[in-house]
């Protein structure tokens, strides 16, 4: 980012002064205000800022401040060197020429107060939605035939066992996911040959997208009445639902939106 026309905002300052963004913004951001003297100079602001409030309050926040190196560590020695600071800073806060500094650290409080104390850095990941990880659920098939595909007697989907949806959750970074949030799915439905391996398994919302699992289930139906019908190949729809199941559905069901089921 090289243009000072556009700066960057307190969130993006408040995230870098703290170390918490991913690497390649981090690079852009240290880019920026390499060359803007406007956000370098609001940066050391929002960190004054932090560190006056936190001296003022720190009888009652030091004791939940994470103990890691970085800046948080930089910041818990500043404030000792600090000590001896009147509490009239507090006022002098107030009247800042910024008032947005006053959110941000509003916000830094909540999020000291709030923010679950988490085992590792991968319990921040954003759970998949509408595709699996294919590194994770890449799709595996048994040796199955029509005759077997049509005319079981078993239910064309099966439950997955508490243990291995477990695991599944493990996999995906979401040991503590609430299970009725979710369907562990299976990307190839055994409708369809798929196995009952946990490289054909994923947490798919049942509500929070438009392509959820509800949808899903619905585009596994069709495809299972097409093969028994003779309309499609086995390995086709194999094929299909596990590359992009949402183009899938379009395709199947002539459409570029869910159809609204009826209960």
């Amino acid at each position: 980012m090289s243009s000072n026309d556009s700066h960057l905002s307190d969130q993006e300052l408040l995230l870098a002064a703290d170390g918490e963004l991913p690497p390649a913004r981090a690079e852009q951001v240290a880019s920026h205000l390499a060359e803007c003297w406007t956000c370098r100079v609001r940066k050391g602001e929002i960190e004054e800022s932090i560190r006056d409030f936190v001296h003022v309050y720190r009888g009652d926040l030091d004791p939940l401040l994470p103990s890691a190196a970085g800046p948080r560590a930089l910041l818990k020695a500043r404030l000792a060197e600090r000590a001896s600071v009147s509490s009239s800073k507090w006022s002098e806060f107030l009247t800042l020429r910024y008032a947005g500094a006053a959110i941000v650290v509003a916000l830094l409080a909540l999020l000291i107060y709030f923010r679950p104390n988490f085992q590792s850095r991968q319990a921040f990941r954003i759970v998949p939605v509408s595709f699996p990880e294919p590194s994770l659920t890449p799709g595996v098939t048994l040796a199955v035939n029509i005759e077997q595909i049509c005319h079981s007697t078993r239910p064309k989907n099966r439950i997955v066992p508490a243990s291995l949806q477990r695991k599944v959750f493990e996999e995906y970074g979401i040991p503590g996911a609430e299970p009725r949030a979710y369907e562990v799915d299976y990307l190839i439905t055994p409708a369809l040959g798929g196995a009952d391996d946990i490289r054909n398994l994923w947490p798919q919302s049942y509500s929070s997208a438009v392509w959820n699992a509800r949808v899903k289930d619905a585009l596994e139906d069709r495809l299972h009445d097409l093969v028994c019908e003779g309309q499609l190949d086995l390995t086709t729809a194999q094929q299909d639902i596990s590359s992009d199941w949402i183009a899938a559905y379009k395709k199947y069901f002539h459409t570029d939106k869910p159809i609204e089921q009826t209960p």
